[in-house]
Order: C-alpha cells, then sequence, then structure tokens
C-alpha cells in the first residue's frame, strides 16, 4: 500500500504555526513497515491529550496531557521496560474475545493490524483541527474494526466487531485491554506519576475516572457513549509479576453478543482531562452520559432509599426497576428521582432503563439491623473462634474461621503466608471488637472471653519486657504494628475492668515500640487519644508525659516526611497514607499544636485520590486495594479487594477531620465508608476477609467473598468509632 502524506503532512511542518486548544502541534508522522502491511506511526499532541500509537500493533503505547508539569504516562509501558512480563499484546486497544459458531468454541487475541488507514488532519484554515486513523483486525471470522478521532481536548475510540461469516456467530468473554499506570513503585514515583484508576462496570454509562495519586490535576477521565461495559478483567497478577505493588492490566468486558452474518456490533468511549471529580462527573455528563446515585448504598430494613438520575440531554422512556419490578421514577428538568422502601434483608439492584434499550445501575444491600449485626458477630467470633482447646499453646485466642469447613483455621495447611493466618497480628481486631462491644452491652460472657484473651496475648505473644510476635512460638516476627493493636487493646480493657494494670500494659507496650523501631513507622491505629487519656484517667502523670513527648518525637518525622512516604510491607498504599493522618490528626486534638492538622490536611487529597465514588456499594468511598484476598483469603487469589476492611481507616481520618474542622460532609463520608463495608458481615454472623470484585483475576472467575473471616473486624473497630465514639 502507497500512501502520499505530502499534501496531508506538509502544513504540519510549517515553521512556528501553533495551534490553539484542541489541534495538533508538531506532529511527527513517518511510515513503518514494508511488503503488504504499511503501518503509520504516529505521535499526537494536542492541547490536551497526547498518545504515540504503536508501529506494529496499532495499539495506543503511551498517553499523557498537556501542560502536565510531570509530563505522566497514564499507561503502563508495553515493550517490557516498566515489567517484563507487560508486553506489546498488552497494548491500549488490542484485546480477546471467545467465538462459538456450530458448538465450537474458540478464543481469539487481536495483536496486529491487517490494515491502517491513512491519518487525516482538516486543512490549516479551519478553526480546529482533527485526527482521524482507523485500524483493522481479524480473528476467525470477525472484523475489529478500531476507529480514533481526536478532536478539542477529546480522544474518542471507536471499536466494531463485524461477522464476516456465512454463518451466524456468537462473541462472548470480549475484554479490551486499558492498561492505566496503577501500580506503587515509590511514593514519590506514585504522587506525581501514578493513576488510581476507579472504574464503574454501569452497562451504558460505564466510566473509569483515573485519579493521578497525587490528588492534583490534570486527571484523565474515560466515559462510554455507546454500547456498554458489563465488567473488568485483571491480568498478569501473581507473586512473581509484581507482588503487591501493581494492579495488573485493567481490561474492559463487552456484553456476549450474538451476530448474524454480516452484521456488527459497536462501542465508542470518550478519553479527556478533568480537574477533579466534579469536573469529571460534569463533562461525563456534557458527553451524552447519565450519572445515577443514592443517599447511601447501605441500609437497614425500613429505610428509604432515595434514587437520582441525572443527565444534561433529554431522556426518553426513562423506567426505574427494583430487582427487576418497576417503581415510579419522577422527573424534574433534567433530574430523575424516586424513592424506595428497603423492605427486606439482601441485595437490591435499582436499573434505570433509557433512552430505547440503554440502561444503568445502582447495587445496595439490606441489613436487619447493624446494631444486632454487631451483636450476631461479636457472639459468633466469641462461640465460634475462640481456641478453647486446652491443651493448645493458642488457647483462647482469638483464629481464623473457615466458612466453608465450619470450623477454626489452624494454620496447619499448606498456604502462601502462613503468618497473616495466626493467632496474633490483625486477628488482634476481634478482640479489640469484644471489648468495645462490651462498652456497649456489659454482658458477662463477653467479659469472661475477653479475660481469657488478653491473658493469652500477655503471656504468649509478648516477652516479659512486652517484645510483641504475631504467634506463640515468638519467632521472627517481632513486627512494629502489632504493638499498636495490642497497646490498644490492653487500653479497651482498662476501659472495661478499670484495672490500671492494663493502662501500665498498654503504655508499656507502646514504649517497647519506640525503643525497637524509633519514630518513622507509620503504623496503623496508633492510639494517641485512647492511649494518652486513658493514661491521665489512671493518674499515671509521668507516663503521660512520656508518651506524648514519644509522639510529638514521631509526628515531628512525620511532617518532615510530608508526601514522601516511606516503604513498609507494601511499596506505597492507602495504609500508609491513612495511618499517616490519623496519627497526626489525633496528635492535634490532644496536643492543640497546629503544624500537624496543618500537615494532615495538606496530605488530605492524596488520600481521597484512593477512593472512588461509583454507586455500589462495593466500591462507593472505597479506597482501592488489590492484593488482600491473596495473602489474607483461603482462595489465594491477587485482584482487586473492595471493599476492603482497611478502607475503614481513611473513614477514621475522616470523623477526625470533621471534629477538627466542624466539617459535616467528613463525618457522613466516614459513616458510608464503614457502613458500605458491613457487606463482609453476615446475618448468621460470620464474615470474610475480603471481596474480589473483578469478573476474573488471571482467567480465574472472581466476584466472591473469601471463605476466611480473618482480618475483617477491623471494620467494626472503626464502625464503633465512627458512629458510638467507641
Amino acid at each position: 500500500m502507497d500512501l502520499d502524506l505530502s499534501k496531508r503532512s506538509k502544513p504540519c511542518f510549517k515553521k512556528n504555526r501553533m495551534m490553539s486548544m484542541g489541534k495538533v502541534k508538531n506532529p511527527f508522522l513517518k511510515l513503518c513497515g514494508i511488503g503488504l502491511l504499511t503501518v503509520i506511526c504516529i505521535s499526537v499532541k494536542a492541547q490536551k491529550v497526547n498518545f504515540t500509537v504503536n508501529s506494529k500493533t496499532g495499539a495506543i503505547q503511551s498517553m499523557n496531557i498537556d501542560n502536565d508539569k510531570q509530563n505522566m504516562n497514564w499507561l503502563i509501558a508495553t515493550d517490557g521496560s516498566q515489567y517484563p512480563w507487560i508486553t506489546e499484546k498488552y497494548g491500549w486497544g488490542l484485546g480477546y474475545l471467545t467465538l462459538e459458531s456450530e458448538n465450537k468454541k474458540v478464543k481469539y487475541e487481536w495483536k496486529k493490524p491487517v490494515s491502517t488507514s491513512p491519518t487525516s488532519y482538516t486543512p490549516w484554515d479551519k478553526k480546529t483541527s482533527s485526527f482521524e486513523q482507523t485500524q483493522v483486525y481479524r480473528v476467525g471470522n470477525i472484523r475489529i474494526d478500531v476507529k480514533r478521532s481526536l478532536d478539542h481536548d477529546r480522544l474518542t475510540e471507536r471499536y466494531t466487531f463485524t461477522n464476516t461469516g456465512q454463518t451466524c456467530t456468537r462473541i462472548s468473554d470480549i475484554g479490551i485491554y486499558t492498561p492505566f499506570n496503577d501500580n506503587y513503585p515509590d511514593a514519590t514515583t506514585c504522587i506525581h506519576s501514578r493513576t488510581h484508576a476507579h472504574i464503574w462496570d454501569g452497562e451504558s454509562a460505564a466510566y473509569v475516572n483515573a485519579l493521578r495519586m497525587g490528588g492534583t490535576a490534570p486527571h484523565l477521565g474515560l466515559v462510554l457513549t455507546e454500547g456498554s461495559i458489563k465488567s473488568y478483567d485483571i491480568l498478569e497478577r501473581g507473586i512473581d509479576k509484581g507482588n503487591s505493588h501493581t494492579r495488573g492490566v485493567i481490561a474492559l468486558n463487552l456484553p456476549d453478543t450474538l451476530l448474524q452474518s454480516g452484521s456488527s456490533y459497536s462501542i465508542q468511549w470518550s478519553l479527556f482531562p478533568h480537574l477533579g471529580n466534579e469536573d469529571f462527573k460534569n463533562k461525563l455528563l456534557q458527553q451524552g452520559s447519565v450519572w445515577m446515585s443514592c443517599n447511601k448504598y447501605m441500609f437497614e430494613k425500613g429505610e428509604k432509599a432515595e434514587i437520582e438520575l441525572r443527565s444534561q440531554y433529554p431522556l426518553k422512556d426513562v423506567k426505574l426497576l427494583k430487582n427487576g419490578k418497576p417503581i415510579k421514577i419522577k422527573q424534574k428538568g433534567r433530574v430523575w428521582k424516586a424513592e424506595a422502601i428497603m423492605e427486606q434483608p439482601g441485595e437490591v439492584r435499582f436499573e434505570i432503563l433509557y433512552n430505547n434499550g440503554r440502561r444503568t445501575h445502582a447495587d445496595c444491600l439490606v441489613h436487619s439491623s447493624f446494631d444486632k449485626l454487631i451483636e450476631k458477630r461479636t457472639e459468633f467470633i466469641r462461640t465460634h473462634q475462640q481456641m478453647n482447646d486446652t491443651n493448645d499453646m493458642r488457647y483462647g485466642a482469638y483464629m481464623v474461621y473457615d466458612n466453608e469447613a465450619n470450623r477454626i483455621y489452624k494454620n496447619d495447611t499448606p498456604n502462601c503466608n502462613p503468618v497473616d493466618r495466626d493467632e496474633g497480628a490483625e486477628r488482634l481486631g476481634m478482640g479489640i471488637l469484644l471489648a468495645k462491644q462490651y462498652l456497649l452491652t456489659h454482658k458477662p460472657e463477653l467479659k469472661e472471653s475477653l479475660l481469657k484473651y488478653v491473658r493469652f496475648v500477655r503471656e504468649r505473644l509478648q516477652t516479659e519486657d512486652y517484645t510483641t510476635y504475631s504467634s506463640v512460638d515468638q519467632k521472627g516476627r517481632n513486627r512494629g504494628y502489632n504493638y499498636m493493636w495490642v497497646a490498644e487493646l490492653y487500653f479497651q480493657m482498662y476501659k472495661v475492668t478499670g484495672n490500671k494494670q492494663y493502662a501500665i500494659d498498654g503504655y508499656q507496650t507502646l514504649c517497647s515500640m519506640f525503643r525497637q523501631f524509633g519514630y518513622g513507622f507509620y503504623a496503623i491505629n496508633i492510639p494517641v487519644c485512647l492511649g494518652l487519656q486513658s493514661l491521665k484517667k489512671a493518674g499515671m502523670t509521668n507516663e503521660y508525659e512520656h508518651l506524648k513527648d514519644e509522639f510529638i518525637k514521631s509526628g515531628d518525622v512525620f511532617v518532615k516526611n510530608g508526601m514522601n512516604y516511606p516503604k513498609h510491607e507494601v511499596n506505597y498504599e492507602q495504609s500508609i497514607v491513612a495511618p499517616a493522618l490519623q496519627f497526626l490528626l489525633q496528635l492535634y486534638i490532644e496536643t492543640g499544636i497546629r503544624k500537624y492538622f496543618d500537615d494532615a490536611q495538606r496530605q488530605l487529597p492524596v488520600l481521597e485520590a484512593f477512593n472512588g465514588c461509583q454507586p455500589s456499594y462495593y466500591l462507593h468511598d472505597i479506597s482501592i486495594r488489590h492484593w488482600d484476598g491473596y495473602w489474607f483469603g483461603k482462595r489465594e487469589l491477587f485482584g482487586d479487594t473492595m471493599p476492603h476492611y482497611w478502607s475503614t481507616i481513611t473513614a477514621e481520618v475522616f470523623h477526625l477531620y470533621a471534629q477538627c474542622t466542624g466539617k459535616a460532609a467528613y463525618q457522613q463520608r466516614a459513616e458510608e465508608i464503614v457502613s458500605n463495608n458491613l457487606c463482609l458481615f453476615f446475618e448468621d454472623g460470620k464474615a470474610s476477609c475480603a471481596y474480589v470484585y473483578p469478573h476474573e483475576v488471571n482467567g480465574i472467575k472472581a466476584q466472591f467473598y473469601d471463605e476466611y473471616a480473618n482480618d475483617q473486624d477491623w471494620a467494626l473497630v472503626h464502625y464503633l468509632l465512627v458512629n458510638k465514639g467507641l
């Protein structure tokens, strides 16, 4: 194929000729390849969106936003330079599908185009210019046309699947690679040059809100304008593929479709820069999508749900379904509203149908009673998860529970990481939860269980000098996090019993931590307020002053570090950022020293960037996490674990921030986060450590609650803090 680009490209090289917003400037064009296939290797620069296309695959291989000081690439490099296992096959716009015809199923990938249309630009004398190019792929009897056009600040992509065969063909398991640069090399790189990709698989109203991890604009948005996205897959996850430091490759899933001979199916989306969540929402609406939301996503039986749909353009035939049954919806201008009583426990899906076949939804969950749910959970722990075998060294411990086998898991089978299933560490959350529940109920059986448990902690997990281990063998896991959780348990037990010895134990545990780990450890749930207030109440004045000084030394390190968060067990994550703010805000409350609040407030956008705003109890204001199902779950599967209980640390931060500022919106967000995490707890008192959200991870079906009740009870610990002040 011979292309004459002289007439098209000549104006682009005119000296000093610059173009206004949305216009192409300084494009580089050259012919790549010979023979049957000639490919245009092109770098496109616009005022807003810049991207490059791989000359061999036709995939987008890099994307950035103009005027971005960091010149961030929003995509993972697919040449193996960033991760050796992420290669050209994962380029943006490539993908996979399964063809079903005559009782045969064959999986295909489209990797290289069979043809590429010439690049086109509008004449220079027009007010705006555009870019347009089509890559054509073939798999089996399916032709795939990938058309890209750039106009103003938007990159539009259209994917058309055409059956060129003579018989009817069913296409299933369709995934289009969208390799957002969502991974954790280190804090500095993440803050400036990585993104949290918040995905909403909301059918006709699907989107991806890709927020820079540092929280500063510009950000990148993707909005579906035609077709449907039903779910997403995660690929290239594993202990040997980034461990807990990368989210993997994201592929957006299209619905299965039946194509008659000669017929086609298309989806289309636009990519655009934005300034933050509100700007993203506004631009999404400007491009013809809709925005669905509820007043909240977790309900008690009998509560009223308020459903809202917004559109910037007129909609036709708007209908609302509640679990498949129609309910009334009223229109006022470009807003449609409805109310519904949540009558029965269980999942409720609100579906909105509009514009002759388009649809989207919101996912809610109903519990009988939140207080009764916590009561059932604490009772289940007491009766089913406490080791009562006096011949076992773990006698008195609260243990992992296997919901599938209906018994305590004794950590006696091969698994990926026995230290995350042991009798200490994160499992301490169960003891803290039961202590808080006792303060609410004063049930003697809870106190009896707690006394047995705290004796186990002091005698089996700690040495005489308060060195703290995760397991009774006291080998190899003297872990900084443990000290904070054991100390919090002791201070809660001081509240439960009034026994001063527990205040002493809490104090000595923290002193042991500072002796061994210094002042730069970003531990989760450092009990600043609880610890200092307990010592003050116990009349331990000298200890109070000493511990306050130790906290201040740590606070000064945190302020000095700022957003240069040190690596811990993961290079960078929400449970490093959130504990920093959790600690600083508590320190401000207890000392009144302004710099601790100021630095927490400065870091707040970094924490908020982890959270999405999708209309689902799994996702709404929930922090992105994507490894906990592997380390803590029975199925040991990497992949987005949302919600995950550590998202409730963010809830505590919002709660503390509301206390410091009086901003009620943050208290409301805190309450919604801890409420959404109640989906990890079931009406019979059982629980799950993780919900793995994607459709598939590495080809393995996901979308399940893991069978281990492990460490999720921290969500209830934070629920009681946010809602009960405990």
